[in-house]
């Protein structure tokens, strides 16, 4: 990141103008009047004033993006046109990092280096992968009798309603608008209401880079009433969501209640990280643990919120995780030297401190943390949170909390490792540490989990898809596999 300082990033912040209206038809809008305020919790300080919108502005939204479909000049590009957009998307995205990063960091509390270096990467990529991506993709044409000519051809899905969360809120609709405008789709996309401004500007950038009006429009509001607008709504072909499970469920029902469309959800996680005693370097995989479970706040659908780990070297391993997580340096989101921000809300960490209180009652051993801190901003922080002796069958290992908290729980043999890592009903990501080859297959075979990680964590790049098994959802993005959530199938048998 640029050498930018906290004082210079504080005044880029009250010199920051932010839009509040949807993005509908390639314009802004205010809809019908109602709005809800979305506050930092880096400070508790009030950034905008947000239209909500209801059924009338998802209405108008599909309808955008219907005739954008049907008869506007998107789907019916070249594929190599619509990549040329998408990578001009990527370079305004580019252009405009360091706003959009702040925008980042001010709605949902991730600190400025990371969402500059992290975040913005991301969907930079993202966007410029797709693009390049577009005009790359094959039909089939499968052999058959002489006297005919088969075609396997994909086609647009159509209007794609895309649904995303607060925690990462660029890459993830990144994820979903990529490939499906790659795909020739048209996109209705609901921010989180926690972080609704970071997608209004990306559907500015889009527009700004050529996106015909129409393609992406972007609704403010809140679940119940927005996401649930886009759910039932008879023209969205299909829905793409990453959320929590529980809010996964009334999809589906939405589905079944009225179109039949096509959902796909990336859902919560309990992710399990097995160290074992031949893990190559027991250092680094302490370190690496704790990084992954206190990185973004541990706000991450795949955190290594569960740590399990050999006997024999249990101790060695949790007491290099205290440490570091007593040394990171929670603060202000704004100060580049901050390794840990603020959560996303008040109502977010008292759910967090809830488990907190339960983990201690339920007799797992408090190792350091547990507590809010830096009160006196009116922010939301919380200290990094490490509990040993954790029994397996309690709230602290079962349920996802969403928050900066560890549990440490042991095992003697392989065996008990992988009943305790699939002792769980999501099954999004996994880490392994060892030495073995043999061990390293033999284990990621048996991990229920879309994603299994050997001796790192959090590694990858777009080759690779990401998605869950059991209750953490179905399909995948990233990779060209994600094109499929955004395309259909269509034979043409031609008889000769």
């Amino acid at each position: 990141m640029p050498a930018v300082t906290r004082d210079e990033w504080l005044r880029r912040a009250k010199a920051l103008k932010l839009s509040g209206a949807h993005h509908i038809d390639g314009v802004e809008e205010a809809g019908g009047g109602n709005s809800f305020t979305v506050v930092s919790p880096r400070d508790g300080q009030v950034l905008a004033e947000v239209a909500d919108g209801g059924s009338a502005e998802v209405d108008a939204a599909v309808a955008a993006a219907r005739r954008a479909f049907d008869t506007g000049p998107w789907p019916r590009l070249t594929p190599a046109d619509r990549g040329r957009v998408l990578v001009r998307i990527a370079e305004r995205l580019e252009e405009r990092r360091e706003e959009l990063a702040l925008t980042v960091s001010l709605e949902m509390g991730k600190p400025i280096t990371d969402a500059h270096d992290i975040e913005l990467r991301a969907v930079i990529n993202t966007f410029r992968w797709y693009g390049q991506l577009a005009d790359k993709l094959t039909d089939e044409s499968p052999h058959t009798a002489p006297d005919a000519l088969a075609l396997v051809t994909r086609e647009p899905a159509g209007v794609v309603g895309a649904v995303v969360p607060w925690n990462f809120p660029l890459t993830l609709a990144g994820w979903k608008v990529a490939p499906a405008l790659a795909a020739g789709c048209t996109v209705v996309l609901k921010p989180s209401e926690n972080s609704p401004l970071s997608a209004l500007l990306l559907a500015a950038v889009a527009s700004e880079a050529g996106l015909p009006p129409g393609v992406l429009n972007v609704v403010n509001g809140l679940g119940p009433t927005t996401g649930r607008a886009i759910g039932l709504h008879p023209d969205v072909d299909v829905l793409a969501f990453t959320g929590s499970t529980a809010v996964g469920r009334h999809f589906l029902r939405y589905a079944a209640d009225s179109n039949l469309k096509r959902v796909w959800l990336e859902l919560g996680g309990k992710s399990p990280n097995i160290v074992l005693p031949d893990a190559p370097d027991l250092e680094k995989a302490a370190a690496t643990a704790a990084w992954g479970i206190f990185f973004n706040q541990g706000e991450m659908c795949t955190a290594p919120s569960r740590l399990l780990v050999h006997t024999s070297v249990a101790e060695r391993v949790t007491e290099a995780v205290v440490e570091r997580a007593r040394a990171l340096r929670v603060g202000d989101p704004l100060d580049p030297a901050t390794e840990m921000g603020a959560l996303v809300g008040e109502s977010h960490l008292t759910r967090v401190l809830d488990h907190i209180r339960h983990g201690a009652d339920d007799g797992a051993r408090l190792r350091t943390g547990g507590g809010r801190t830096h009160t006196e901003t009116g922010g939301v922080y919380l200290e990094p949170t490490v509990f040993d002796r954790v029994d397996p069958g309690s709230r602290l290992a079962r349920e996802e909390i969403f928050g900066p908290v560890l549990s440490v729980l042991t095992f003697d043999d392989l065996d008990e490792a992988v009943a305790l890592a699939n002792a769980t009903e999501y099954g999004l990501a996994a880490g392994l540490w060892t030495s073995d080859l043999s061990t390293a297959h033999r284990v990621s075979r048996a991990l229920k989990a879309g994603t299994v990680w050997v001796n790192c964590y959090e590694e990858g790049d777009l080759t690779v898809p990401f998605g869950g098994m059991k209750q953490s959802g179905n399909g995948r993005d990233k990779s060209a596999h994600a094109l499929e959530k955004y395309t259909e199938l269509k034979t043409t048998w031609i008889q000769l």
